[in-house]
This record gives C-alpha cells, sequence and structure tokens, in this order.
C-alpha cells in the first residue's frame, strides 16, 4: 500500500445512516432496519425527527432496533423532533434525552437545554449552527458532534473547520432529499382537505414524500407532512475527496422507500477507494425520485447541479 492509499485509508469518514424522515408502516421499519443491520453503515440515527403522530414505532421499539444495531457492530444515536408543539411531545423528548443508553441527536433547542452539561450530545441539522461561535458556545455544554446544515456552502464549511473546537466532529449530509423547512401546519393532510388533526395518517401515501412540480412540470419540492423538502436528492458523492480534506469525519445518508442499503454500499465502496468514486454517480441518479442537486454546496441554488 502506498502512503498515499495509507492517509486515504486512516482520513476515510465514517458512514451514517439519518433518521427516517418519513411514515412507515410498522412491519416495514422492522425490515428496512435488519437490512440496515447488515449494511457498511457505521452510525444509525434513529427516532421521529419530523411529526409525533408519524411514527410507528414507540419508544421502546427504538431502544430494541438500537440494540439489535449494536450487537450488529453499529454506533446508535436516538434523534429528537425537530418541532416540539404540544406538552406531551416536551414530555417524550425529556423521556428520549434521559434514556441512559444512547446518544441524542438534539434537533431544536429544547432539546440542547435538556441535553447540556449531561454529557456528550449530537447537534441536527436543524440546528442553526452557522458560525464559530454558536459551535463553541455549544462545545462548552457538552456538543460531541454537529451537522452542517444543508443550505451551507462548502466554502462556509471549510471556514468553520478552522475554528472547531477540539473534540467536536462535523458531519455534512452526502446524499437525500434536502431538509428545507418546517411548520406547524401538515401540507399532507391540507392536500387532502383534511384538518391536520385528524389527518387520516395520509403520509403513509407518500411513503418518499408528495412531489410538487412547477408550471411547466419541473420538479420543484415534496411534502411530507408539516416538512418541506428539496424534490431532487442531494448528493455529494463526486466530492468525497474534498470532504476527507476538510477533515469531516461523517457523511451522512438520508433514507429513501427504496435502494437505501444499495445507496449505502456505493458510498461505503467510494469512501474505500478514495479517487474515482464519481464514476458511481450514474447508479445513484438512477435511485433518486427526481433527478439530483449539489447546488448548496457549491455556493449556488440549492436546485442546480454541477453536471
Amino acid at each position: 500500500m502506498t502512503v498515499t492509499e495509507t492517509m486515504i485509508r486512516a482520513r476515510r469518514p465514517r458512514l451514517a445512516l439519518g433518521p427516517v424522515p418519513y411514515y412507515w408502516p410498522r412491519n416495514e421499519l422492522f425490515a428496512f432496519y435488519r437490512a440496515v443491520a447488515r449494511s457498511p453503515a457505521d452510525i444509525v440515527y434513529l427516532g421521529e425527527p419530523i411529526c409525533a403522530k408519524n411514527s410507528s414505532f414507540r419508544h421502546e421499539d427504538w431502544l430494541a432496533v438500537g440494540e439489535e444495531l449494536v450487537d450488529a457492530g453499529k454506533e446508535v444515536v436516538l434523534s429528537s423532533l425537530a418541532l416540539i408543539e404540544a406538552e406531551s411531545e416536551l414530555k417524550a423528548l425529556r423521556r428520549l434525552c434521559e434514556n441512559g443508553r444512547f446518544r441524542v441527536e438534539a434537533n431544536d433547542m429544547a432539546a440542547v437545554s435538556l441535553l447540556a452539561g449531561k454529557g456528550e450530545f449530537i447537534a441536527g441539522p436543524y440546528v442553526n449552527i452557522y458560525n464559530p461561535r454558536t459551535l463553541a458556545a455549544l462545545a462548552r455544554r457538552g456538543l460531541k458532534r454537529w451537522v452542517l446544515p444543508v443550505e451551507l456552502s462548502r466554502a462556509t464549511l471549510s471556514a468553520m473547520q478552522e475554528e472547531r473546537p477540539a473534540g467536536v466532529e462535523t458531519e455534512v449530509l452526502a446524499f437525500g432529499r434536502l431538509p428545507l423547512a418546517l411548520s406547524a401546519r401538515c401540507f399532507t393532510a391540507r392536500h387532502h382537505n383534511l384538518p391536520k388533526d385528524d389527518c387520516q395518517s395520509r403520509c403513509l401515501d407518500y411513503p418518499d414524500g408528495l412531489l410538487l412540480s412547477t408550471q411547466e412540470q419541473e420538479p420543484f419540492l415534496a411534502l411530507n407532512g408539516i416538512q418541506t423538502q428539496s424534490a431532487r436528492t442531494y448528493s455529494l458523492l463526486g466530492e468525497l475527496d474534498d470532504i476527507r480534506a476538510l477533515g469531516v469525519e461523517v457523511v451522512r445518508i438520508l433514507p429513501q422507500w427504496r435502494h437505501t442499503p444499495r445507496i449505502l454500499e456505493v458510498f461505503a465502496d467510494a469512501l474505500a477507494r478514495g479517487p474515482g468514486a464519481e464514476q458511481a454517480q450514474a447508479e445513484l441518479v438512477s435511485y433518486m425520485p427526481a433527478g439530483p442537486c449539489d447546488g448548496y454546496w457549491q455556493g449556488r441554488p440549492g436546485i442546480s447541479w454541477h453536471a
């Protein structure tokens, strides 16, 4: 093995699978995580980050799946809701933060407040960390890893890395529909002329979200209950060498209804072999519901694609 190959292997980012953002049937979730246990993912985030009504798993189910994944050699993290709207959700958040077994990914400042000073935690992509001062403030409260907000560019990340506190890891979304916004209104229920409190679980009908197109029939957004996502799938497969050079410790894949285990394999292969990873991009594009984008990473409109 050459010196260059040794350095590439030593700096290989770990591969993480983010929490499922969609409402999937209970049996499908169990089957999904059985497949994930056999996948090359190093880290698996579990939990319901979007809507408390969406999860077909109870708290105990997440813990049980987490133990199975630990037995398969995975690091397990429990993800919190990104928008707390009720006392019942706050109660569930306290229980999550006090689980006593797994680290927690805080997706809002309520979770950060509950976790601060009580051990290490992860700041998810919904926590607005836009500058080194914020990063340093959270590090003093126990931050172990932060996820780059998806709208920030490679140039911003480079500047952030130069002032990153010692001991804090960086994670970057490398594949998945971009989580753009959250609202108190449920867009999927509204689409079906239903009130949010009686949504009839219509998100089950859209396991990858409800696609929205422009008047010119161009894919634009995807609605996922209270969440707005990009229609196009963000992909940084061709940027993995640059991500490695920036000192990023973890790259994140967001789950989708089909092909997620294979997508993890493609990224694991690309991380292992170094240069030339972009050659697998055509395969990834074939798995995307509405094509690729990478504009935010390039400092351009998010919907754009470098190719």
